[in-house]
């Protein structure tokens, strides 16, 4: 990492251009004389946010706006080029696609063609201004040269002298118009109409394009081909204007003409069977397409090179880029992650099976697989040593990808998979960076060799971005998840052991948001003479909400076992939790079993009712007699309530999220539980509590931690 970046002027963007007065806009004739030094085809000036550490775009100049529309604003920790310029106030280079993929996935989903960029601070020793970014068309060299860097460096440090001065003498920025666009040679009159003239009677179509994509000139053969006239083509942009042309693929073949200054070709279909062949011829001014008809769409795609003519349906789309994104963020564990990748990438790229690769250790983890007959294929590489020399730890341990086009490919580097063939014939491996680093690797196998050309492995590359950042979310989710299972588990009862003539069943269900883990609890307490049964709710359902149904589930035990009265037990348990200084209420239903006389003693603290089910098949909820809930006064009584309880009744003790749901009445709700009980009550206990749980519509939606504990007297005389 460089210095960090001096402080910021909170008035740089009000302040003057040294030329502001005079009318000349100093940032973009700044930036034009920038751009005209070293050839590049598109650049923009950035300055800092009045209030905040936002980079704003100030003035772009050699390409359409709207293609750096995403980055019109810019966090200063975001992790995009300019960003990154005025944090560590270096020079940043990216040579190429690849490059840009690798590094900065959201730009190259964006932009997924070959291009060069660079971007350097605006800032003195004490200020920083702004940035500067600038580019080049894909045939650049991938090293920026020493005058490039010499250049573009001199110009920015003398912009932010400007910047400086102008801001030291207090005179307002004025708004800048966008440098001109280049314009073409001047020519007679007449030879501009004979030139007309001669595209006019050419037997194929040609269309004039401004950089902004909008025709400025096209031929009848043009119009004829395209089936509108010229006068609806001119000042339009070709996939506004004519119908069957509205498809973001077509778009996206213009962006590609001009960012890489590359020609560039596609074939279109005209309803109802018309296949058009388009190819365009770019220049910093814009962009000529010649249109032609494609007689025989088939033969042309044959002829095409393998990797040329398989590129069209296997590189991904913008829509499926965004699909996936969408999905991505619907993915909660590393299972779910695996499973996307394979439903929304391997069939949009043309692969045939996937692999998602982590390290725990030191050691190689495979976290999923999909579309490998024998897993034992993909599973034997489980626990290799990140320090074994093989493509998938190679990717995971540097963080570059790798792409073999063939089995032969492969071997040549890695001659030890000669005794580990899996079937397939070609592999792209992506490393998975999140957050800075790699956090696993995706590799991606073909059933034929298969080219990766570049702008494929750009996509791929990118791709890898968005599937790492869903797979740092989901291991951290699995970990928590693991972690809250596993506390939750230590909190309550293993087992239950209900003394002589009492049978028990218990469910917990967390809720289905937040770490699925709660404070909703219960236990039996297997004291002499009587045993005790207890059921509470503690508010929340979080790391603090189970650390304290814990001590409240320990202290119950502990007042019980020295022989507290019920109504004793949840006076101390009250002062407990006052004790404690949590801020947390909870609400509790605590019991005294007597089986042999038949009778249950009950004390309650805002708890809701318990239902009984006699053994005549009748249901009632007991009106309890209670106090507040617990931690609330610490001079609160609990008085009691003896209910009779006969062999073959069954006592349903249960916390508020079974019966409790967004829009349903609560007395609605008992009505419905106890109508299940009186139904079920007859089946086994365990199979009764799981009933109560499927079928309650509150369970199942799960906004609360949902406990149930059911008791039934039974006769062992």
């Amino acid at each position: 990492m460089g210095a960090p970046p001096a402080p910021v002027r909170a008035d740089v963007r009000a302040q003057a251009a040294d030329a502001s007065r005079a009318g000349r806009p100093l940032l973009s004739l700044a930036l034009a004389s920038m751009m005209e030094e070293v050839q590049a085809h598109s650049g923009a000036v950035y300055l800092m946010a009045a209030d905040q550490p936002v980079l704003e775009m100030a003035v772009a100049a050699g390409l359409p706006r709207v293609f750096a529309a995403p980055w019109e604003r810019v966090g200063l920790s975001a992790p995009i080029p300019v960003a990154e310029a005025v944090r560590e106030r270096r020079l940043v280079w990216v040579g190429g696609e690849e490059d840009m993929a690798r590094r900065y996935p959201r730009i190259a989903v964006v932009l997924p063609y070959p291009f060069a960029l660079a971007a350097l601070p605006v800032a003195t020793a004490e200020t920083v201004f702004g940035a500067v970014y600038v580019t080049w068309p894909g045939a650049h060299p991938t090293v920026l040269s020493d005058r490039e860097r010499e250049v573009l460096t001199a110009g920015c440090d003398r912009l932010a002298v400007r910047l400086e001065r102008a801001a030291r003498e207090n005179r307002a920025l004025c708004a800048e118009p966008e440098p001109p666009e280049p314009s073409p040679s001047a020519t007679g009159p007449s030879a501009m109409v004979e030139a007309a003239r001669m595209v006019g009677r050419l037997p194929y179509g040609l269309a004039s394009l401004d950089v902004h994509g909008r025709v400025v000139f096209a031929n009848g053969a043009a119009a004829e081909l395209l089936g509108v006239r010229v006068d609806d083509l001119l000042g339009t942009q070709p996939w506004v204007s004519v119908p069957w042309l509205n498809d973001p693929m077509y778009e996206d073949r213009y962006r590609a003409a001009l960012i890489s200054q590359h020609v560039t070709s596609f074939v279109a279909l005209k309803p109802p069977g018309d296949w058009l062949s388009f190819r365009m011829y770019p220049s910093t001014s814009g962009l000529t397409t010649r249109i032609s008809r494609a007689r025989d769409v088939a033969e042309m795609v044959g002829a095409l090179p393998r990797s040329e003519a398989a590129a069209s349906p296997r590189l991904v789309t913008i829509s499926q880029v965004l699909s996936l994104a969408g999905a991505l963020t619907e993915a909660v564990g590393v299972q779910d992650v695996v499973q996307l990748v394979a439903d929304e990438v391997v069939p949009a790229v043309g692969s045939q099976a996937l692999v998602v690769l982590g390290s725990r250790g030191g050691r190689l983890h495979v976290l999923g697989h999909r579309g490998y007959e024998d897993p034992r294929t993909v599973e034997r590489f489980d626990g290799v040593p990140l320090a074994e020399r093989t493509p998938g730890t190679h990717v995971l341990n540097t963080g570059v990808p790798a792409f073999f086009e063939s089995r032969q490919q492969l071997e040549r580097l890695y001659p030890n998979r000669r005794e580990t063939p899996d079937g397939f014939a070609a592999w792209a491996y992506l490393p998975l960076i999140a957050s800075g680093r790699p956090v696993g690797t995706c590799v991606l196998a073909y059933a034929e060799p298969h080219a990766f050309p570049a702008d494929e492995r750009a996509v791929l590359t990118s791709l890898g971005g968005l599937i790492a950042q869903a797979l740092e979310r989901a291991l951290l989710y699995d970990a928590k998840n693991q972690l809250a299972h596993g506390l939750q588990a230590a909190l309550l009862p293993h087992s239950l052991a209900p003394p002589a003539g009492i049978e028990a069943a218990a469910r917990y269900l967390p809720a289905m948001h937040g770490m699925e883990i709660g404070g909703d609890f219960y236990d039996l307490v297997p004291t002499r003479p009587l045993a005790a049964a207890v059921i509470g709710d503690v508010q929340g359902h979080n790391v603090t909400a189970a650390g304290l149904m814990g001590q409240i589930r320990t202290g119950v035990r502990a007042f019980t076992t020295v022989g507290q009265t019920p109504e004793e037990v949840m006076r101390s348990t009250n002062r407990l939790l006052i004790d404690f200084g949590a801020d947390l209420f909870a609400s509790c239903l605590y019991l005294r079993l007597d089986p042999a006389r038949g009778r249950a003693v009950m004390a309650r603290a805002g708890h809701p009712p318990p239902l009984l089910r006699r053994p005549d098949g009748r249901v009632r909820v007991l009106d309890l007699a209670g106090g507040p809930l617990l931690g609330i006064d610490a001079e609160a009584t609990y008085p009691t309530t003896e209910v009779a309880l006969a062999p073959g009744s069954v006592l349903a003790l249960y916390t508020d999220g079974l019966v409790e749901s967004p829009g349903v009445d609560i007395e609605d709700a008992l009505v419905d539980l106890g109508e299940l009980l009186a139904e079920n009550g007859d089946q086994p206990l365990d199979k009764l509590a799981d009933t109560l749980v499927r079928h309650s519509a509150a369970a199942q939606e799960r906004v609360d931690d949902v406990a149930v504990l059911l008791l039934r007297a039974r006769d062992d005389g």
